[in-house]
């Protein structure tokens, strides 16, 4: 869209190189970082009346410093999307904190968990493993009923690139449920072991009883509990901004070679 809505497009069809160059102009002038408080005020002073008669509709625009000012400038406020948006908004962390499948005080013992499992990690990035833990749980009945009720040429077509056993499981398994029974059943043998809640327990009794959980019977709850949570917890840290970082990813490239593990065993 352009600075004036009643103006067409002079090219409809923009290339790569020049979508990238206006991005970064627009870019610079906002602050990488966020809004740069100086170029904020004098853009803020800019626009503010022509925000005020003409709002900018949902939907998608090209890269802008009206646009850009209008995104950033939110600055994490508490919205919503307007009724019968098309668009799908994303909403900032700070907007979203109650968990969506636990309850508060299981979500604690969760992302307490999480922090033993992860080790000396960035306190947030453990907390955003936490909540993908937490998010994924409560997306997987949806999930598991939409892979029930694939059409036969779709869930075919699923079964040749995927294999019969990741779309059975796809269609059969309950991780919410051991979620849900499982973190209720570590607190329960915090209790039978040491009288307490887990999350009054010391680090190296938190520590302990994980590994009990690790070493308890394949089909106990507290063993599925800790092989579920343990391979969530790894999957949503190394997606996460910290986790890439520490992998040294570096999206579109490749390595030469292979680089090595430098920890010592």
């Amino acid at each position: 869209m352009n600075d004036d809505p009643n103006r067409t497009f002079e090219s409809p069809d923009l290339t790569r190189r020049q979508w990238i160059l206006r991005l970064g102009e627009s870019v610079a002038l906002a602050g990488v970082s966020g809004l740069v408080p100086e170029v904020a005020a004098v853009l803020s002073a800019r626009h503010a009346e022509q925000s005020k008669l003409t709002p900018l509709p949902p939907g998608l625009y090209q890269p802008s410093q009206d646009h850009l000012v209008h995104v950033l400038g939110s600055g994490g406020k508490k919205w919503t999307p307007p009724a019968g948006a098309e668009t799908e908004f994303a909403r900032p962390p700070s907007v979203v904190n109650e968990p969506q499948f636990f309850e508060a005080d299981d979500f604690k013992a969760v992302s307490r968990v999480v922090e033993v499992l992860l080790g000396k990690v960035d306190s947030a990035a453990s907390l955003e493993a936490a909540r993908w833990f937490d998010f994924w749980l409560a997306s997987v009945p949806a999930v598991r009923t939409a892979a029930q009720q694939l059409d036969p040429m779709h869930r075919a077509l699923a079964v040749a690139f995927y294999g019969e056993s990741e779309v059975r499981h796809l269609e059969t398994d309950h991780p919410d449920a051991v979620g849900r029974t499982g973190i209720r059943a570590l607190r329960n043998l915090s209790h039978t072991f040491y009288q307490r809640d887990f999350l009054e327990l010391t680090d190296a009794e938190q520590f302990d009883l994980l590994m009990t959980a690790s070493k308890a019977e394949a089909g106990t709850e507290e063993h599925k509990f800790f092989e579920l949570i343990r391979r969530e917890a790894i999957r949503g840290y190394y997606t996460s901004a910290e986790g890439m970082k520490e992998l040294d990813y570096r999206g579109n490239a490749y390595y030469g070679e292979c680089p090595g593990c430098s920890i010592k065993r």
